[in-house]
């Protein structure tokens, strides 16, 4: 028998988690009650058609949504009591966030995008820390360039270091390679996993991408709201 001390400690722990967008006749069920745990430093991927719930899954475990019932603790935070505010608080510093549509400010450098949300979350080596994950991914030499200066695989790089900078202990990634040709793409992905790994991170990512899926521990897919399967590789 395993004791407490020595059972795996988890990143995420989800119990009959549902959401519903919408109220009355217009209601719409988007999760269905998912139950779903995840190990600390575990790499999953979440398959599933559209529509099934996987972005919507991901923004509930994230953060960026409040599930409608419930329980779910992630990164040690008890997000399922939490107010809007208090999840933004949360995220800070714990969770860390690769969209596939990048969201890098325009307005500001790769060195500023990397460093801002270190500086919002009060760390006070945001910009030795942002120039030191940018050299890591590869961009040392771009620090001082704007979005629309870099390629689009040096768009995701940023947001890759942006994510992973504030060492955070949770890292999702949506269709991290959407907008990526291939060769660019498999290089991305080999750079956010090693990066993860380095970090001792735990991975979910959200995918279409068989090949994808299977570098990753574990295969969640989701249909109409619910978990269809979930495998161990």
């Amino acid at each position: 028998m395993t004791s407490p001390l020595s059972a795996p400690k988890l990143a995420i722990a989800a119990s009959n988690l549902t959401l519903t967008l919408g109220s009355g006749e217009a209601a719409v069920e988007i999760l269905r009650g998912i139950d779903l745990t995840v190990q600390q430093g575990q790499t999953l991927a979440l398959l599933g058609p559209s529509g099934s719930g996987k972005s919507s899954l991901m923004a509930v475990l994230s953060g960026l949504e409040r599930a409608s019932g419930g329980t779910l603790d992630v990164a040690g935070a008890n997000f399922a009591a939490l107010d809007e505010d208090a999840l933004a608080a949360a995220r800070r510093g714990r969770i860390g966030i690769v969209l596939q549509a990048f969201h890098l400010l325009p307005t500001m450098t790769a060195l500023e995008n990397v460093m801002t949300p270190m500086e919002l979350a009060g760390m006070d080596d945001a910009r030795p820390r942002a120039e030191a994950e940018l050299t890591a991914v590869g961009l040392g030499h771009r620090l001082h360039h704007y979005p629309s200066q870099l390629s689009g695989g040096e768009q995701q790089r940023v947001a890759i270091a942006r994510a992973l900078a504030p060492r955070p202990a949770l890292v999702f990634a949506d269709e991290p390679t959407g907008n990526l040709d291939a060769a660019t793409g498999s290089s991305i992905i080999d750079l956010l996993f090693g990066r993860r790994a380095e970090a001792g991170a735990t991975l979910v990512i959200i995918t279409h991408d068989a090949s994808l899926a299977a570098q990753c521990e574990r295969v969640v897919t989701l249909a109409d709201g619910r978990i269809a399967s979930d495998t161990a590789r």
